[in-house]
């Protein structure tokens, strides 16, 4: 008797060992449980530990309660200035009500994922090259926005959609490339231009203070010789400006040149003769014209002489 009593209790005891183990779960902290009884949802959402349902009757389904990362594959599509681009970005989302997630969707993961593709599409078609490439945090919240709408009632919430490239054609990637070069060589030369023309007026400035001012442009020539004469390998020539010639002029004469004194006694005069009697006709003499110089060297040649003579004929070999 005692040995049936006792069989029976270890028979019980195995069998709420197997039940225990096939009714007993284990929901983890980032994880939410959703219990459906023969199909109906039951009860609310269970918390993270340990939990048991029945087995055969019930199912419980365990939710991710992380923010997953999904990468939208890249959309190639026509921008608003009739450009084709492949854009592609990735999307943060986590769930914030297990229930309706398992419930209201058959895959929340998926449903996410098309929504993301098409949406990206849309904003494609919406926008222009250059808010794509530069305008891209306007871009994101557009598109977290198009996301998040149909999101909401499957218990999902949208954190955050980025961007993460726009592939061109290599035609566009030359023409921006040259549109980028040539107004970084304007710049340039507006740069330039603008430098020239403070350098002109600073030059004006100075040339107008060494005018009035001459030893400065002697210090100024004295400063050059001294920055060149420092290279060993090159050959200065030193040009004398006329300036500086004047200034000596200046220096040495400063009342104006002064006149030799005449020694000794005065030139003879030539004699002109008696003076004509003013009643009486003056005889004049006419000038011989002047015979100009024979200069060799100036002088052409003579032409030679012609010979009348015609030449011989030729006589065949």
């Amino acid at each position: 008797m005692l040995e049936q009593v006792l069989g029976s209790v270890l028979a019980a005891g195995a069998v709420g060992l197997v039940y225990l183990g096939a009714a007993a779960r284990v929901v983890k902290q980032y994880e939410r449980g959703v219990v459906l009884r023969l199909g109906r949802l039951r009860g609310d959402v269970r918390a993270p530990g340990f939990t048991t349902v029945i087995p055969g009757v019930d199912r419980l389904r365990k939710v991710n309660m992380q923010i997953v990362t999904m990468p939208i594959p890249a959309q190639e599509g026509i921008t608003r200035d009739n450009v084709t681009v492949r854009v592609d970005a990735v999307v943060y989302f986590r769930v914030v009500d297990a229930a309706a997630a398992v419930i209201n969707v058959e895959d929340y993961r998926f449903a996410v994922s098309q929504m993301a593709q098409t949406s990206l599409r849309s904003i494609i078609g919406k926008s222009e090259l250059d808010d794509l490439l530069s305008n891209r945090e306007k871009l994101n919240e557009g598109l977290e926005l198009m996301i998040d709408s149909p999101a909401i009632g499957w218990g999902v919430q949208i954190d955050r959609v980025e961007i993460k490239d726009v592939s061109l054609p290599e035609s566009m990637k030359r023409s921006m490339a040259r549109q980028a070069e040539a107004d970084r060589e304007r710049r340039a030369r507006i740069i330039n231009a603008d430098a020239e023309l403070q350098a002109s007026k600073k030059l004006a400035e100075a040339a107008q203070q060494m005018a009035d001012t001459p030893s400065a442009l002697q210090l100024r020539l004295l400063q050059t010789v001294m920055a060149v004469a420092a290279e060993k390998n090159s050959t200065l020539v030193l040009p004398i400006p006329v300036e500086l010639l004047r200034f000596l002029e200046r220096a040495q004469y400063p009342q104006g040149p002064a006149p030799e004194p005449h020694q000794g006694p005065p030139p003879e005069q030539p004699h002109a003769g008696p003076a004509p009697d003013p009643g009486q006709p003056v005889e004049t003499h006419p000038t011989p014209p002047l015979t100009p110089l024979h200069d060799p060297l100036l002088d052409p040649l003579p032409d030679p002489p012609l010979d009348p003579s015609p030449p011989p004929p030729a006589v065949d070999g």
